[in-house]
């Protein structure tokens, strides 16, 4: 399966730019040959235009989904929409079944299958408080849902995430083989990025591939370096800080192989 991380060039709060880039990337990703394109964390707002996190907000069905759902099906790809922030109470109320009867915003990642339909729900649940209104803002998720897509079973995080193992120790109890990591990870703390998704991979023995945005904002800038690391924690491909699409060639085999080199998974004690 070929797999692209299209790293957008975000700005603060013009979303129609930032979607309208975001489609040109799906685009671009489907000619390049890719069978699932992955965009950044907030990608329609800017992680950091919290000022405009309640005003910007939208429900599952809102434009910025639709238009990325369209696009998937135009081009015959699969779409992680990054994320967004989510109005949960209109969400809610459109729906009646997809979210509890719960207002509040989340920052929501959605996978979309390649006819455009909606395959799985994530909502964040590690809310960033360093620095950050994140978690002043926005309600935590709960669950933890997996896809099955390309031979591949994939389990989705959100950035500050990877700081917590013991959500991807769930992931390899759901039998994720893949995870994919939307993020707006900013400058300095480039050492953590890079340290943090590759452990991840080592030690779950999966595929891990972090897709992060790029540009400055008032608060911080963001720094790129999207990267797909393999089940031994090997760079597979990476790019630097700007704009950009990474693509990369993942086997499921790959996974079996290694965990069948090193069973390392099987001496757990929990």
């Amino acid at each position: 399966m070929k797999l692209a991380l299209a790293q957008l060039a975000i700005e603060r709060g013009e979303v129609a730019a930032n979607v309208s880039r975001a489609k040109d990337a799906i685009a671009e990703g489907a000619a390049q040959g890719a069978d699932l394109v992955a965009l950044p964390e907030i990608f329609n707002v800017g992680y950091f235009a919290f000022d405009s996190y309640g005003r910007r907000a939208e429900p599952l069905g809102g434009s910025t989904l639709s238009a990325i759902a369209t696009t998937a099906r135009e081009h015959d790809v699969a779409v992680l929409a990054g994320s967004i922030v989510e109005d949960l109470g209109e969400t809610a109320r459109e729906t009646d079944a997809a979210v509890p009867a719960t207002e509040g915003l989340a920052n929501t990642s959605v996978f979309f299958d390649r006819d455009g339909e909606r395959q799985a729900v994530y909502r964040k649940r590690h809310l960033f408080g360093y620095g950050s209104a994140e978690q002043e803002l926005l309600v935590p998720g709960e669950s933890v849902p997996v896809v099955e897509f390309g031979g591949f079973t994939v389990g989705m995080t959100t950035c500050y995430d990877l700081r917590f193992p013991e959500q991807y120790r769930r992931l390899v109890d759901a039998g994720v083989t893949l995870a994919l990591v939307p993020s707006a990870w900013p400058y300095p703390r480039v050492e953590h990025w890079q340290t943090l998704p590759r452990t991840r991979a080592i030690e779950n023995q999966f595929y891990v591939a972090t897709v992060n945005g790029s540009g400055s904002f008032d608060e911080a800038t963001l720094l790129g370096r999207s990267t797909v690391y393999d089940p031994w924690g090997t760079v597979l491909a990476s790019a630097d800080d700007d704009p950009t699409i990474v693509t990369a060639t993942v086997d499921p085999e790959r996974v079996r192989a290694v965990r069948d080199e090193f069973p390392a998974l099987d001496d757990r004690r929990t």
